[in-house]
């Protein structure tokens, strides 16, 4: 209940990643044996709510979040730079996710920018998503594991063109509609850090969690939310200004926002100074 009220009031315009999130989560929490980790892998372009949707996760798991030392985030660019390091990195990575739950079963493992994680790094966790009680003498049953990826956006993008040039409602789309398509196009990406995966292979990933592209009235919640997070009254004229400062696509019809909610906060501190 505190996870949905918490998804409700903070994430804008993405019905499917909320009730696919909460169904798993759910479902995961009150399996008292649950058979493998739970694995979650977020698409779409930036700014859509991937990285504030796995922030409020860890939260509702180890309630310190991010600051947790069983929350651990890894960045594709930072810990993971120089392609030709990846068999260290992989003995790295493995080393780290058996120590950490080893001291906790419950640790939460994020790892973002996955489009910039070097081909093959990511099969190094396969033994600790499968489906095994133990491995050497660890379960790793009880931890949760999230991939955050922009890879497979364009063709989430295309699909949500597609309805609303069909005249249907955009919460109409339903997983069905985009799971399939996404897992074979993040599998043949060279670029989404899950290319010819075992992880996809194997079926280890129990949900391929689609990000739908922000329309004008999901940027101006997250401007509301933003003025009401630092304080202040809302102001519908500066909400107006702070979603005609963005950009849209298509070139045409200016549906979707270019950068989703990303460059809210920068273009309020503009408007506020005026």
């Amino acid at each position: 209940a505190a996870l949905k009220a918490q998804l409700d009031a903070k994430l804008f315009g993405q019905h499917l990643a909320k009730d696919v999130v909460l169904k798993a989560v759910t479902g995961f929490n009150t399996n008292p044996s649950p058979k493998k980790p739970l694995t979650l892998s977020l698409h779409g372009w930036a700014g859509t709510g991937k990285n504030f949707l796995s922030q409020i996760l860890a939260e509702h798991v180890h309630p310190a979040g991010l600051s947790s030392k069983f929350v651990h985030l890894f960045l594709a660019t930072l810990h993971f730079p120089h392609q030709e390091q990846v068999k260290e990195y992989k003995e790295q990575l493995q080393n780290w996710i058996r120590g950490n739950v080893s001291a906790c079963p419950y640790s939460v493992f994020i790892f973002d920018e996955m489009d910039k994680m070097h081909p093959g790094l990511m099969d190094a966790i396969k033994p600790f998503l499968d489906y095994y009680e133990q491995v050497d003498g660890v379960s790793y049953r009880k931890a949760i594991f999230i991939f955050l990826s922009n890879a497979g956006g364009d063709l989430i993008n295309k699909a949500a063109l597609d309805f609303w040039t069909s005249g249907k409602r955009r919460e109409e789309i339903q997983l069905k509609d985009l799971e399939p398509m996404l897992s074979v196009g993040v599998f043949n990406n060279k670029n989404s850090g899950l290319w010819h995966s075992s992880l996809i292979d194997r079926n280890l990933i129990d949900y391929f969690v689609p990000f739908l592209p922000l329309e004008h009235k999901h940027v101006k919640m997250c401007v509301r939310a933003e003025m009401t997070a630092r304080g202040h009254a809302v102001d519908e004229k500066i909400v107006q200004a702070v979603a005609d400062e963005m950009t849209f696509f298509p070139k045409d019809q200016k549906i979707y926002s270019d950068k989703g909610c990303k460059t809210v906060q920068a273009k309020l501190d503009i408007q506020e100074d005026i």
